[in-house]
């Protein structure tokens, strides 16, 4: 251990004068899996110690669990507009600081560029929403909501509303409401996080009847760590049903494990994930709510759910699968074709970079992806306007440009191919290290 330079003054609350001087060796070891599952990680050089508080987190245990041992600085910085407020939960974390001679991001040009960037976007207001713009969000998702259940009321359950369903239940209203409690998940359409997360509460839960509680919980991991196996858990149909990436799927070859035919996911794909993601979706849910305790909020999003079966019936059925072909394609487009591997302790801009991609801009495309095409933006500022991200593009591609960093954007057709493309060749990876490793 470094030497102690003054006494500990660990929760306390208080700076200490002298205070404790920590390497990065012993903080990579509070990582939650040794030193008696201890957590540590680093802001600003100062170390804290989260093991406690990761369990009341307000953004869930595991999102702050998966920086345990590492550098958190721009993490925080990216996911907390309010900084004031939680700084007031770090002071009683503090336990140190890094020693003079522990390197950091911050000596990273391309770290501290992005953060002189962040700062740019900060003093020109790109971080404040439009709530004109959001109005308009909001006011087209209750006429499409409306006009869904005029065409079920008018016609009843049969072939018509299915003929018109690209005005009904799934394909428009649904779908786009998801677009929009994904913006007050990442508290953007509000300044004031408790109005972003009780409107999210009336649209996911009520609306979509899916718990916002839930949906945040494993939405935050994904943005702290993408395409990290056993962390992001947007991979978690690996390697039940899908083989993704080289490392991993080199990996399960070597195994011999064969769940499926992943030579042939790049087949199935079309039909089976969306498929398996509304089970997978209630499981999740179920999971959740034992193991939170989230009795409340599940009971509530599903009577939200059970209030649409009563009207749609069995027309549900196909037009909840069309709405997950529609999310399945639009959310995986921007990750799948990207880096997928385990955790290698990269700096924030090189983690988003390697597991994001965008879609060319349109006016088409900005609203079929609810913005989602800027996906680069967004999570390299997850808490960022969506109306802003186009402003955004020309800094961060220039940002991208001086660091030799590769700033992808695809048209919309070729996004949706490369899904396949990158499938087809995990599969392929998989079969050869399975019959020959």
């Amino acid at each position: 251990m470094a030497p102690q330079t003054g006494p500990s003054e660990k929760g306390t609350g208080a700076v200490p004068a002298f205070p404790q001087l920590f390497t990065w060796e012993e903080i990579g070891i509070r990582n939650g899996r040794g030193q008696g599952r201890e957590q540590w990680l680093v802001i600003d050089r100062k170390v804290y110690d989260v093991s406690e508080f990761s369990k009341r987190h307000p953004g869930g245990r595991r999102v702050i669990s998966h920086y345990a041992g590492q550098d958190a600085t721009d993490a925080f910085v990216a996911f907390h507009n309010d900084k004031s407020l939680v700084k007031k939960y770090l002071k009683s974390l503090l336990i140190g600081e890094l020693a003079p001679d522990q390197p950091s991001f911050e000596t990273n040009k391309k770290v501290s560029d992005f953060r002189e960037l962040r700062c740019t976007i900060e003093k020109m207001g790109l971080l404040r929403p439009n709530y004109f713009f959001f109005f308009l969000i909001f006011l087209h998702l209750l006429v499409l909501d409306a006009a869904s259940w005029l065409v079920v009321w008018y016609f009843g359950v049969s072939l018509v509303p299915f003929v018109f369903s690209f005005l009904s239940d799934p394909f428009v209203s649904q779908i786009q409401m998801g677009w929009f409690q994904h913006d007050l998940g990442h508290c953007s359409v509000f300044r004031r996080p408790r109005w972003n997360h009780l409107m999210q509460i009336v649209v996911i839960n009520m609306l979509k009847g899916l718990p916002a509680s839930w949906w945040n919980h494993l939405h935050n991991q994904h943005h702290a760590k993408p395409n990290c196996f056993r962390k992001d858990p947007d991979l978690n149909m690996h390697p039940l049903l899908f083989s993704l990436g080289k490392t991993l799927s080199v990996e399960l070859g070597k195994q011999k494990k064969k769940f499926m035919p992943y030579n042939y996911q790049h087949k199935y794909f079309i039909l089976l994930a969306p498929l398996a993601l509304i089970p997978f979706f209630q499981l999740s849910i179920l999971y959740f709510a034992i193991r939170r305790k989230k009795w409340l909020v599940s009971t509530a999003s599903l009577s939200g759910k059970l209030q649409k079966c009563h009207c749609i019936h069995l027309h549900l059925l196909l037009v909840r699968y069309l709405e997950s072909t529609w999310f399945i394609w639009v959310s995986q487009m921007n990750h799948i074709p990207m880096n997928i591997d385990y955790d290698k302790n990269k700096d924030w801009v090189s983690t988003q970079l390697h597991a994001t991609c965008n879609v060319n801009q349109s006016v088409f495309n900005d609203w079929f992806t609810g913005h989602l095409n800027f996906q680069i933006e967004h999570h390299l500022f997850p808490t960022m306007p969506r109306h802003n991200y186009w402003k955004v593009a020309p800094l961060v591609k220039s940002l991208c440009d001086k660091h030799g960093i590769e700033y992808k954007s695809k048209t919309l057709l070729t996004a949706f191919v490369d899904i396949l493309h990158s499938l087809k060749d995990s599969g392929e990876h998989w079969l050869e290290a399975y019959l020959h490793g």
